[in-house]
């Protein structure tokens, strides 16, 4: 199998045709149009001194170019890092430092941040508009071949721990990822997509390379960024059949009159990233019938993908089975394989898999830790219980965040939830709940707390429930347990 995502594209091209293929703010772009301007950046990367292997950092808000941006980095041998720019000015400093950027991409609103990031260092910095316009202006030129285990892309973790770290992506990782998800995702005559997933995070970039797999033309709608009102009326505009989100994107929309508007034709929605409530999946799919939302699960050390429940064979409660390629353990504290159906850590292993961190010397072994805990069943269909760095031990009981905020918003009035453990002299933990309630709503925190009590066991329901205006979110839109532990140390 090709390998070579520069190649890919052009293949992509050749096999599927020139065609309207994306529609940003009004304006259709084809891919033929598409794939000749990254052709020529690519030129201009080299000019302004871009080799093979050298990092380009990506810090924009979704748009065509950033597309554009990571096309061009693939043809000129270079690796595409891209950054959220929702991150904080310490975050990119560290990441332009920790990589050893040779030039940025950002957009005119994001330079000034860019410029304070880099401290006086001398790295070019292309601005979208008249810089990449420049760079445009070059001629053509042939691709820089680059073997299946170089690098091409440099993503740093979201650092909800400590400092992010750099997670190197090799050819063959990313393009692995793309035709696994799309070998089980796809399901022809299904074609018109929407997405507000930033491209820059782990998620959105596998769903991008995955369309280098596509076997037939499809069209995307893109966001600039995920705003509920705005996708609801796209998705309805642009008779919209699929669309990728993280779960927090799903709670937005039900908090919006979603039956005004023509969604008959949405078939699934892929969703992953964090923990999907039972409770927002059925909401969702009770009030646009037809559509099934459907689970998988990856992590960046895994080009965003491992699991997925494919299109007529989902279990819902789990994030579905491996994908192509990739093996899944369960183990005990030991490293031995739990018997099915037991709790335990989630290894993986496969072409997906990471080279290795960028900090790190060794290269990443046969199986690597998530650090979540999980369950496999007989049919290979695994559950995420919760991360295990998130785990609360009260009273020598352990007790997992998921479990409580399930049952939370499971509450008519509660729209979502997020729960840490606060210390305790006595039991060691306790259980403090954070809320957002509907607009509107009326139960009050008593009343939360019975409702709690009679759903949840003696020992875990929360001692303490917050109501909050809404639940602090990192950038990539997971539930920020960092800053909750802080409000409650």
């Amino acid at each position: 199998m090709r390998t070579n995502l520069a190649r890919l594209a052009e293949e992509a091209l050749d096999r599927l045709g020139d065609r309207p293929a994306l529609f940003y703010e009004g304006v259709w772009h084809s891919s033929g149009a598409l794939h000749d301007r990254a052709r020529r950046v690519a030129t201009g990367l080299r000019s302004i001194g871009v080799g093979p292997g050298d990092r380009v950092v990506v810090f924009m808000a979704n748009c065509p170019e950033v597309g554009i941006a990571y096309a061009a980095i693939w043809r000129a041998g270079a690796v595409v890092t891209p950054v959220v720019f929702l991150i904080s000015r310490p975050e990119l400093r560290h990441i332009l430092s920790d990589s050893g950027a040779a030039a940025v991409i950002t957009s005119p609103e994001l330079l000034d941040v860019v410029t304070d990031a880099l401290d006086g260092r001398p790295v070019p910095v292309v601005v979208v508009g008249d810089d990449l316009g420049e760079l445009e202006r070059h001629e053509p030129s042939s691709i820089v071949d680059r073997d299946p285990d170089d690098l091409a892309a440099l993503l740093y973790t979201g650092g909800t721990t400590g400092r992010s770290r750099g997670v190197c992506l090799t050819h063959a990782n990313l393009s692995h990822a793309g035709q696994s998800s799309r070998a089980l995702t796809h399901v022809p005559g299904v074609t018109r997509g929407i997405s507000g997933l930033p491209l820059s995070h782990s998620f959105g970039l596998m769903v991008s390379v995955g369309g280098m797999h596509l076997p037939e033309p499809t069209t995307a709608v893109l966001l600039r960024w995920f705003d509920a009102t705005a996708w609801l009326r796209l998705a309805a505009e642009h008779r919209s059949q699929t669309a990728a989100m993280v779960p927090s994107m799903l709670t937005m929309l039900l908090a919006c009159r979603i039956e005004e508007y023509d969604l008959r034709e949405l078939r699934y929605v892929y969703t992953g990233a964090s923990p999907l409530p039972p409770a927002v999946r059925d909401e969702f799919t009770r009030r646009v019938p037809g559509c099934a939302v459907l689970e998988g699960y990856g992590c960046t050390e895994t080009a965003g993908i491992a699991t997925t429940n494919p299109p007529g064979a989902a279990r819902h409660g789990t994030v579905g089975r491996p994908v192509p390629g990739v093996r899944i353990r369960v183990v005990d504290q030991s490293g031995a394989d739990v018997a099915l159906g037991g709790d335990g850590e989630v290894l993986i292993s496969g072409p997906n898999v990471m080279a290795r961190y960028w900090d790190a010397t060794a290269p990443q072994g046969e199986w690597f830790h998530t650090g979540d805990v999980g369950r496999l069943d007989a049919e290979g269909y695994l559950t995420i219980v919760d991360r295990i760095k998130d785990l609360i031990i009260r009273g020598g009981y352990n007790i997992y965040p998921r479990d409580i905020e399930d049952v939370l918003t499971a509450h008519p009035d509660v729209t979502s939830a997020g729960v840490v453990g606060r210390a305790d002299e006595r039991l060691g933990e306790e259980v403090i709940a954070f809320v957002a309630l509907a607009p509107g709503a009326t139960v009050t925190v008593e009343e939360l707390m019975t409702y709690a009590k009679a759903n949840l066991a003696a020992h875990k329901y929360p001692r303490e429930i917050r109501v909050v205006d809404a639940i602090p979110l990192t950038s990539i839109l997971k539930v920020d347990r960092k800053r909750l532990r802080e409000s409650v140390a």
